[in-house]
């Protein structure tokens, strides 16, 4: 049996989950990891081992099989040029970055290199998911309603606009993946916040956001965002068909047709094994399930990035549809800034 040694740039929460999920996996070795807060490198290797690396280099120079990049919005672009300059296989989590021309540049880098990759937008392995899509088989989506309403997560940089990108682009990109498996892709869409941040200290974020999204398919939707609760109210998203009304979440999937109301619980916490096993899999060249390569997440992000530019302006921005929604290495090269 091949073991995959993984090094893990960042120490945060999300990393210290994936090192959880990871160590549980007999075919895999934490190698280390590095942060720019040494002591909670030090406090992750000590809880599930590997080494504490001084940087990014130092960590690819060790010879990692895989390299796991968990860092806030913000810090998304360096990191992942020099994995992917280093030729290692890359798991990403979301969002791939705070803006679109960063995550377009290294997706273009990705592109040229033919690169191993993986984003953690672990509700694709939901298995409620599938059924989603068995269920709409044949059936057009009409309407698609997303919702994620919730708190103010407890870090510093979340409330912050330049650091996070707000809730849409840092929390509600999950249902907007969604959203984009289930309908397709939207053209356009419209979206007003509330100029009002959540009640935290340097908060410049917007509380509430509303989009409505057109669909290339000719199905509409919604979006509703919000910071403002004490508690994680709802996230998911309703789904209706001719003669059929679908609301997907992390905890299950409830049918409503012809034949009544049912509920299929999901298993939210086997989701978040399930994409690192895939990658895992991937990686050791064991499977090919990897769902949310970093193509696939850059077109999620797109959205996510317009229905915040739209908030802030209080236009319409349309997307890009067909070639002209993937930009090209070339013009990744040329240094072309792409608006949302």
């Amino acid at each position: 049996m091949r073991t995959c040694r993984v090094g893990l740039v960042g120490a945060g929460g999300v990393a210290q989950r994936h090192a959880r999920v990871l160590t549980g996996f007999e075919d895999v070795e934490l190698l280390g990891v590095t942060d720019v807060a040494p002591d909670a490198a030090e406090a992750l290797a000590g809880t599930y081992g590997g080494r504490v690396f001084r940087d990014v280099d130092e960590l690819l120079a060790a010879g990692p099989d895989a390299v796991y990049v968990c860092v806030p919005p913000f810090a998304h672009g360096p990191v992942e040029e020099a994995v992917v300059a280093a030729g290692v296989p890359m798991f990403v989590e979301k969002p791939v970055a705070l803006d679109l021309e960063t995550a377009e540049r290294v997706a273009a880098l990705v592109e040229q290199r033919g690169l191993l990759t993986g984003v953690g937008h672990h509700w694709r392995y939901l298995h409620v998911v599938e059924e989603a899509r068995r269920l709409l088989a044949g059936r057009p989506v009409r309407m698609v309603n997303g919702a994620w309403l919730d708190k103010v997560p407890p870090v510093a940089w979340w409330a912050r606009r330049d650091r996070s990108g707000g809730p849409v682009v840092e929390q509600a990109a999950h249902v907007l993946d969604l959203v984009r498996l289930l309908a397709g892709e939207a053209d356009e869409v419209t979206a007003y916040g509330d100029g009002t941040p959540p009640p935290v200290d340097g908060a410049d974020i917007d509380s509430v956001t509303a989009a409505t999204l057109r669909f290339g398919s000719g199905a509409v939707g919604t979006l509703a965002a919000s910071c403002v609760l004490g508690w994680k109210h709802r996230a998911g998203v309703e789904i209706l068909a001719d003669g059929l009304a679908l609301w997907l979440a992390e905890d299950g999937l409830t049918v409503r047709d012809a034949d009544g109301e049912r509920h299929l619980p999901a298993d939210p916490d086997g989701a978040r094994v399930a994409v690192d096993r895939a990658f895992v899999d991937a990686v050791c060249g064991l499977g090919d399930d990897v769902r949310v390569p970093y193509a696939e997440a850059v077109r999620t992000h797109r959205l996510a990035l317009a229905v915040a530019e739209s908030a802030r302006t209080g236009r319409p921005v349309a997307l890009p549809t067909g070639p002209a929604a993937r930009l090209t290495a070339a013009v990744a090269d040329a240094g072309v800034s792409v608006d949302a």
